[in-house]
């Protein structure tokens, strides 16, 4: 995998952390009360019902801001970083040990790669990119050599 690839993962991260210190910065903007408690200044989490509930929105929302980064990620060419298209159904569940596990596999619409994605999960292994060579026609000749 290339360093783009990487790099525009780390950017959309430094984006995603931008934009939850905004709403962040919004949200002690709307509770600039301060809590006194016997003459002393609290501050509002655990204190304001209100903003402890807006807190957990707040928590909540950042684990999905990462969850979606990593989510559009994992389904990017590895190359030119464009979103894989085609999604296409292979394997078969009752025959299982003859044509493979069940899979979707997506391309990349430039000819970069496949990405395969197990239906099933039974360990721990992780999605299979498939980098194509330099030259995709040739490789389509030769699956149509082996046809014949």
């Amino acid at each position: 995998m290339s360093m783009k690839y990487w790099g525009f993962f780390l950017l959309k991260l430094v984006a995603g952390g931008l934009l939850m210190r905004v709403l962040w910065a919004a949200i002690l903007a709307g509770f600039r009360s301060p809590v006194l408690y016997l003459g002393m200044e609290q501050k509002p989490f655990g204190h304001d019902l209100g903003f402890t509930s807006v807190m957990l929105l707040f928590f909540l929302a950042c684990f999905g801001v990462v969850y979606l980064i990593i989510w559009d990620q994992r389904y990017r060419c590895r190359t030119c970083l464009r979103r894989l298209r085609m999604p296409v159904a292979a394997g078969s569940w009752p025959n299982m040990f003859l044509i493979g596990q069940p899979r979707t596999e997506y391309i990349c619409l430039y000819g970069h790669g496949t990405l395969k994605v197990p239906e099933v999960r039974i360990t721990s292994t992780s999605h299979d990119w498939e980098r194509h060579g330099d030259d995709m026609w040739k490789e389509l000749e030769s699956l149509e050599e082996t046809k014949r």
